[in-house]
């Protein structure tokens, strides 16, 4: 017998490859003959290449290559701006920009052959702050552009007249810093040329099919010249889309030798290469009714894409206005700038921008509850957009649990009575906040497509074998996938195999990002596996001897609804599909595409399918003579809609809400001059086991109209509301709003001396 998984704890589908060890990441593959590359990369944030001289490396017995800017196609590369090399040429934008590559028989002999280059530079002077970078005197980043990478700039309703209709203005300025991806698996590619002389890509990637279109543009090759294939990837979190030099240089180097490459990236150079999240400085002013009615919002965000934008104008994008879809709001006015600096690129990071907004907007918010004498929790509730609404951007709200999510995050914290207790005189001093984000399930802004496609073939076994180009980095893709295709066909989840992701054999698809994957993939499985029903059913249909309506699936088989003897096994019906005149074998075709639409010049649209909420409570205890911060309890509830895999989505969460926690406390890049100096593990604080307590949290199901069997994306809102959260906590505690992120134990004791200060003066 089988019995459906959804809605079940179901552990995921190959979690017992990687706890064996047996998954097979891209640094795992090897091929015959194989290379070993390296990158020399600028020690500088900003100068002119005046001279490279590799005669030396080459020299090395066992160097098979030594590729500079010149080897390179001229073609340049990036996701909307074309702005980059695959080697730079003539200047370096930003210290660990790649330089020389180096292709060699041992790892180590490339590594020494990186020494062997003789690079002279002239340093030139280096933009490091979006301040410097927009200053009307600058030289430009990219010589003839400007320093501006992006402008967003909107107003809907009235402002001015909704500032008048407010009973208390307020306005403050937050800081946000950059956060590394943090995946254990660094980027790493292996890339070769098959008999056919096309390139072929093992890589870790989010979209193999983003890969392989960057793959051929850069390159200068036909699409269907590359094939991308997706070894098991070790996180992702938005750092392994289409930002990382890695791929194009794998397969340059390939292209060149003839041979098969392998590079993968060390933590310094996964530090120096893959994206961070952006740093934005967002000066916020809303205005308020005395009863907490939000009736004007204006947004300034000045932001760094660092040298080259890739998709931190996307994500500013999110952080200008997705946040007004929250609220009931009718005036707001948004005006957001990004620049170029000499540093390293930033872009897509989990959150994706939505962290950025949510930690200005909570605090805010709870600081103009105090003001106004209010719960901070009743403004949220007030506020809280409905189920059926649309929003002010334009956005149709087809599900939402935030009131559910806010009452039993904050009841599961015992917010009332904590925020009732007495005043605290001691030096360690407890606070509780809370916050509340949302995020979107999909999001049709790449282009008029925002789908998925699923292939189902159904073998002679009666086992079936799925077919999609969705990335799984970790968060159980191909275990959703499974599970549906296995409720609708009525077979154990271990009768599903879903295939890893592969340009050639799949069907297209965008990939791993914008929490799109359980929509429009799972969406898509519906599609095809109900197309594989239809011909399983007439085949039965004629074995039996009966009507398709009389038919139902059972247990892996199809039976006659008033006679459940009379039945064929899938495995007898597969068979049956080949073996007589005019069969073929059972493979279907699934797709679907969200009801949405992009988003217009004044960015109003209905632009993803559903909208996803959560909430946040925690309490800390803030030592006033040392500064430190502990979390001691956090409950987190997020709506998901439904709800098909509770252990995947409550691991998923507590990863989001372990990720926020460290952003808000321990993570801090030390960049100086424009150089990361603690490009480490041991030197970039991370938070550990033994520094977060034990994680709570619930799901909220909404029920999802237009989600599969009810879901939505989940986990990815949950890393939003955290920092607020934490930071409206140590507001409770001791009275002091920090709002230049990370909130560190020197910020902390030296807002309490000023807080002093101001008390006694």
């Amino acid at each position: 017998m089988s019995a459906s998984t959804l809605g079940r704890d179901t552990p995921q589908v190959n979690a017992r490859a990687k706890v064996l060890g047996r998954a097979v990441y891209a640094g795992d593959i090897k091929v015959a003959g194989m290379l070993h590359g390296k990158i020399l990369r600028s020690p500088y944030p900003h100068a002119r290449i005046v001279s490279v001289d590799t005669s030396a490396a080459l020299a090395l017995p066992g160097v098979k290559a030594v590729l500079t800017g010149a080897d390179a196609p001229r073609a340049l590369w990036g996701v909307h701006q074309k702005e980059r090399r695959i080697l730079a040429e003539g200047v370096v934008r930003f210290a660990g920009e790649e330089v020389a590559a180096v292709a060699a028989t041992t790892e180590e002999i490339a590594r020494d052959a990186l020494d062997l280059i003789h690079i002279e530079y002239e340093e030139l002077p280096a933009i490091l702050t979006p301040e410097e970078a927009l200053d009307d005197d600058a030289p430009g980043v990219h010589p003839g552009r400007g320093n501006v990478a992006h402008q967003i700039q909107f107003e809907r309703g009235n402002i001015e007249d909704g500032f008048a209709q407010a009973d208390l203005i307020f306005e403050a300025t937050y800081t946000t810093h950059a956060q590394y991806p943090g995946y254990l698996e660094p980027m790493a590619s292996v890339a070769s040329l098959d008999p056919d002389g096309r390139l072929q890509v093992w890589t870790s990637t989010q979209s193999v099919f983003l890969a392989r279109a960057r793959l051929a543009a850069a390159l200068e090759l036909p699409v269907s010249r590359v094939r991308v294939v997706a070894a098991t990837v070790g996180g992702g979190f938005g750092g392994k889309i289409i930002e990382d030099d890695n791929q194009l240089v794998a397969g340059l180097l390939a292209l060149k030798t003839g041979r098969a490459v392998r590079l993968v990236n060390n933590r310094l150079e996964d530090f120096q290469a893959a994206c961070s999240s952006v740093p934005e400085r967002i000066t916020l002013k809303l205005g308020m009714t005395r009863d907490g009615l939000i009736v004007a919002k204006d947004v300034r965000i000045v932001a760094d894409c660092g040298a080259y934008c890739g998709l931190s104008p996307e994500v500013m994008h999110v952080s200008a206005m997705r946040s007004d879809n929250m609220h009931r709001l009718k005036n707001v006015r948004s005006h957001a700038t990004m620049a170029y600096t000499h540093t390293p690129p930033h872009g897509a990071f989990r959150g994706f921008g939505g962290t950025q907004m949510l930690f200005a907007l909570n605090s805010h918010i709870h600081t103009m509850a105090e003001q106004l004498g209010l719960d901070p929790v009743d403004i949220h509730k007030r506020n809280a957009i409905g189920r059926g609404e649309t929003s002010i951007h334009g956005w149709e709200i087809g599900s939402t649990g935030l009131l559910e999510c806010i009452a039993q995050c904050t009841e599961a914290i015992g917010w009332k009575q904590k925020r009732a207790r007495p005043a605290q005189h001691g030096a360690k001093r407890r606070g509780v906040g809370m916050a509340a984000a949302m995020h979107v399930s999909g999001n049709r802004t790449i282009g008029n497509w925002d789908g998925s496609t699923v292939v189902i073939k159904v073998n002679e076994d009666g086992r079936v074998v799925v077919q999609s180009s969705e990335g799984d980095m970790g968060q159980g893709a191909m275990t959703m996938l499974s599970q549906i295709v296995a409720h609708e066909l009525q077979l154990p989840l271990a009768h599903v195999h879903v295939l890893a992701p592969d340009t050639d054999t799949a069907p297209f698809c965008i990939g791993t990002l914008a929490s799109r994957v359980t929509m429009a993939a799972g969406n898509a499985a519906i599609v095809a596996a109900r197309a594989a029903q239809d011909k399983l059913l007439a085949v039965a249909a004629q074995m039996l001897g009966v009507a398709t309506d009389q038919l139902e699936f059972v247990a892996g088989a199809v039976q006659v609804r008033d006679d459940p003897q009379q039945k064929r096994t899938l495995a007898e019906l597969a068979r049956q599909h080949i073996w007589r005149h005019g069969g073929e074998g059972i493979q279907v075709s699934g797709s679907w595409d969200a009801q949405t639409q992009m988003h217009d010049a004044n960015v109003y649209g209905n632009i993803a399918p559903a909208y996803s909420f959560a909430a946040q409570a925690v309490e800390v205890e803030v030592d006033t003579q040392t500064g430190q911060v502990t979390v001691l309890d956090s409950f987190v509830s997020d709506d998901c809609g439904k709800a098909l895999n509770p252990l995947a989505v409550h691991g998923q969460t507590n990863g989001a809400t372990v990720q926020a926690m460290g952003w808000t406390l321990y993570e801090q890049l030390q960049v100086e001059g424009g150089r990361i100096m603690n490009g480490n593990f041991a030197d970039y604080n991370m938070p550990t086991a033994d520094a977060v307590p034990m994680l709570r949290g619930g799901l909220v199901e909404s029920n999802e109209p237009n989600g599969p069997h009810g879901a939505k994306g989940a986990s990815e809102t949950a890393i939003l509301p955290g920092a607020p959260a934490i930071a409206n906590a140590v507001y409770d505690a001791v009275g002091v709003r920090i709002t230049d992120l990370p909130i560190t134990p020197q910020k902390v004791l030296a807002a309490l001396r000023a807080l002093r200060e101001t008390t006694h003066a």
